[in-house]
């Protein structure tokens, strides 16, 4: 690792004043938008196969445009599956290192005519650019590009090292990037992580990211006969599958304090502490608002005891993403189906151990199915819960960096999603992770109409710069 700074950083203006930084970024930003637009041409969807063409376009354009502002060697990263873009810029070997993760690939745009307009023709409308990969995570990675390029223009270099990993498999799981990050570990390292694929809090309320929750998912099918049968015949003397598993589902939720019932669920749980409680209740939450993006749902639901905002980022959740089995096409077939299946994620917090989560519900489906039907369960851990530590230096130069840029202290929070990425980082590379997102709640991530509000990306861009000031004494103080 690199040791200490052995010669002095420059000292850091007043955080209210513009400094060469800003007003670089501030006259380019008209540029740094017409380049993101030509980025978002690009329909890299990584789960078609159909665009594995465009994620390997997507990457060389990347690796282009990070040659273009200064880093020194790029290199595609070859996996089984899309390329990740790999890029250096080193200053000094004693100075401290920052890696900075994002991607590349992007959702499929289904359905296709809920957008106002074509998902790869980017569009400025109402102060917003809108296309697919606008926010996540293009017009984010592209911050750090041009951050870069203000450094290297305004000073002529930069008070660290970069490292830049840019993935283009992480909109279909990562299947591939553990091992990439394994085989590549000895120059994937560093002293921090830098991620912006996260949103803040709301606008006008800038916020840093030091918690996602984990992922596990289980697959679970019930069979009974081995056709389906006539109702009339058989109803009322073989079990329904459907009926058993819709009972067998219900079973893992206590339908009045909705915790969840599979023992050992709640053994590791790390119990968020009083301060962070005390953050979560000063946010200025509005619950109409969140159902309103929640599509209009008519009332929050969640676990006994904790409010909306701890139910979605401290608290792990058990949910059914889908189900199926019998007969859903126009009128009726009067048959008892021969099969039925469901797919179940877990949304988990520090400790919980995802292989150990899914495995727990898995034995639990097993336990109450009766024995009239035959059920098979899949155990996937998709991902591990994360933490940094609020007062950690880096988590500490990042709030710095924010308030720089939006003009107020940002609200520490978490997210309920899942980076797998960062835990990877965290367990191979043993990295802090800093989660330095400026997109908004509202954005359309993964829906029709992605957009990403030009004002943060201007925020971002800015946040950015100042960020590589503050790193190196937070990192490495000098003596």
């Amino acid at each position: 690792m690199p040791g200490r700074i052995l010669h002095p950083v420059t000292p850091m203006p007043n955080d209210d004043a513009d400094t060469d930084l800003d007003t670089y970024c501030r006259t380019n930003q008209p540029r740094f938008v017409a380049e993101l637009i030509e980025a978002l041409r690009i329909p890299s969807i990584s789960a078609d196969p159909a665009h594995s063409d465009d994620v390997v376009a997507s990457a060389e354009y990347l690796a282009d445009a990070a040659r273009r502002v200064g880093f020194q060697k790029t290199e595609l990263l070859q996996t089984d599956g899309h390329p990740s873009l790999y890029a250096e810029l080193t200053v000094d070997p004693r100075l401290p290192t920052a890696l900075i993760y994002g991607h590349h690939d992007v959702q499929p745009v289904d359905p296709l005519d809920e957008w106002l307009s074509p998902p790869f023709d980017p569009q400025i409308r109402d102060g917003a650019l809108y296309a697919r990969g606008a926010v996540d995570d293009k017009g984010q990675v592209w911050m750090h590009l041009k951050a870069v390029e203000a450094h290297l223009q305004t000073r002529g270099s930069l008070p660290l090292n970069l490292k830049l990993i840019v993935e283009g498999e992480e909109e279909i799981g990562s299947v591939h990037f553990d091992a990439l990050v394994q085989r590549e570990k000895d120059r994937l390292r560093a002293d921090v992580a830098v991620i912006s694929d996260t949103p803040i809090f709301a606008k006008g309320v800038p916020s840093l990211c030091t918690g996602l929750r984990g992922l596990a998912h289980v697959d679970v099918e019930v069979s009974g006969p081995s056709l389906d049968l006539h109702s009339g015949f058989f109803g009322g003397a073989v079990a329904n599958p459907v009926f058993e598993l819709a009972r067998m589902l219900a079973s893992l939720r206590d339908p009045v304090t909705q915790r969840v019932t599979v023992p050992g669920f709640y053994d590791r749980v790390r119990e968020a502490s009083a301060e962070e409680h005390a953050q979560i209740a000063a946010l200025p939450f509005d619950e109409a608002a969140l159902l309103r993006e929640a599509g209009g749902a008519p009332a929050t639901v969640g676990e006994e005891g904790w409010s909306p905002l701890e139910r979605m980022w401290l608290r792990p959740t058990l949910e059914v993403n889908g189900i199926w089995g019998g007969y859903s096409g126009p009128g009726t077939k009067t048959i008892i189906p021969a099969h039925a299946g469901a797919k179940i994620s877990c949304r988990l917090v520090p400790d919980q151990d995802p292989a150990e989560i899914a495995a727990l519900v898995g034995q639990a489906l097993r336990e109450v199915a009766p024995p009239t039907v035959r059920v098979t369960v899949e155990a996937h851990p998709g991902g591990h819960p994360v933490i940094t530590a609020m007062d950690h230096p880096a988590v500490q130069a990042a709030r710095r960096a924010m308030r720089h840029g939006f003009g107020a202290d940002p609200a520490i929070i978490r997210s309920g999603g899942t980076i797998p990425p960062v835990a990877t980082f965290q367990t191979v590379l043993g990295l802090p992770t800093v989660l330095v997102g400026v997109g908004l709640p509202d954005d359309q991530i993964h829906a029709p109409n992605e957009r990403f509000d030009l004002e943060q990306y201007a925020a971002g861009v800015r946040v950015i710069a100042r960020l590589w000031d503050e790193l190196p004494s937070a990192l490495h103080p000098p003596e």
